[in-house]
């Protein structure tokens, strides 16, 4: 004890022993609401001046895209790609495309356990856009929702760039994943379903992680397996997060009518991974061909796969999980990593074998059966 401690009071120790204990216990009990205020821009959306537009006709704008034509031997279908949120937040509402941190959780991160799935079935097209940041997928300010609709305007000339030059003789699977979901939803109702030719090459739409409503989806359901042209959206939360549950059903933000509501309670749309379908039905552990933890890996490597890990069943418009036994399919990294989708996919060998299906359905009826891939 310090010679100044030693001339207080004991009652003066008492007393600040007992305000530092209130003062750690209030930044515990407010972590969240600092870190989350941490992130905030702190500039209205109307006042800021986001980062520079990408040209998509160069290559600095695409995170993947094939080097050339196809060649024989290629994957059959093209896979159009909107990434996950990989910017925290900041200094801007919308991410430069160049920003280092959100780069780099994309190359170690989404890509491997999110696009992974999808390359043995096309080449991949994943523009970098000027993502809304994590920030604003944590408040309902209207603030949040303009820099989510000035996201879509980058994903809608990055698409129409690819479609423009894309081969109309190849099946296109899209693939949204938490923020990019929700921007290949709108993607999918004003840019695909409307054209005769994007229609017709629709394999399936994967938004993987997205609230999409039930009753007015964007392109009909896939309620079979095998089924082409239709999506596949479902929200997850496991069995024993309520609270989850809650929140996706008051607070998810769907478009309507090029605007961003709230879900309010509103079913949405669920497919079952492990069913290959939109249905009630519960669907066991053993139909789930295996999980993955790609985080890391060398890209174009498949990981490996652990089988079994978890049942699902669509309850309420909402996909409730079991929760996974393998100590890799637990939520890792920072406050804010925490908050995007995870780095593992529960489903990856069932997204897998359910897009190799669609594509090799769409292909036979285009008049090019496909042969399976090794």
């Amino acid at each position: 004890m310090t010679a100044r401690a030693a001339r207080l009071p004991r009652w003066a120790i008492v007393a600040l022993a007992g305000l530092a204990l209130l003062i750690g216990a209030a930044g515990v009990f407010y972590r969240e609401d600092i870190l989350r205020t941490g992130l905030d821009p702190r500039v209205p959306f109307q006042t800021y001046t986001p980062p520079p537009a990408p040209d998509y006709a160069q290559t600095s704008a695409w995170a993947l895209a094939p080097a050339g034509p196809a060649r024989p031997g290629d994957p059959p279908a093209d896979v159009f790609f909107l990434s996950p949120t990989t910017y925290d937040g900041g200094d801007h509402w919308n991410a430069p495309i160049d920003e280092p941190k959100a780069e780099r959780q994309f190359r170690r991160v989404m890509a491997p356990n999110y696009v992974g799935p999808f390359v043995r079935v096309g080449r991949v097209w994943a523009p970098r856009y000027r993502q809304a940041s994590l920030y604003s997928l944590l408040t309902l300010r209207e603030d949040a929702r303009e820099a989510r609709r000035f996201a879509y305007e980058d994903v809608a000339r990055a698409f129409r760039h690819y479609a423009a030059a894309a081969d109309p003789s190849r099946p296109l699977v899209l693939v949204g994943v938490e923020q990019g979901g929700t921007l290949a939803a709108r993607l999918l109702a004003e840019e695909v379903m409307p054209d005769p030719v994007l229609r017709g090459r629709l394999a399936a739409a994967y938004l993987i992680e997205a609230a999409v409503q039930a009753a007015s989806p964007p392109a009909p359901p896939c309620l079979t397996a095998g089924q082409t042209g239709c999506v596949a959206a479902w929200v997850s939360a496991f069995e024993d997060e309520p609270e989850r549950v809650q929140a996706i059903l008051n607070r998810s933000l769907i478009w309507r009518n090029a605007h961003l509501d709230n879900l309010l309670g509103e079913a949405p749309l669920c497919f079952n991974p492990l069913l290959g379908a939109v249905t009630d039905e519960a669907a066991a552990a053993r139909l789930n061909l295996g999980a993955a933890n790609a985080t890391d890996l060398e890209w174009g490597a498949r990981p490996a796969f652990l089988t079994r890990q978890v049942g699902a069943q669509c309850k309420d418009g909402v996909l409730r999980l079991t929760r996974p036994k393998s100590p890799s399919l637990k939520p890792t990294g920072s406050w804010a990593d925490r908050r995007k989708v995870p780095g593992y996919n529960l489903f990856y060998a069932n997204l897998e074998a359910d897009a190799e299906a669609r594509v090799e359905a769409l292909a036979a009826a285009f008049g090019a059966p496909v042969s399976p891939r090794p």
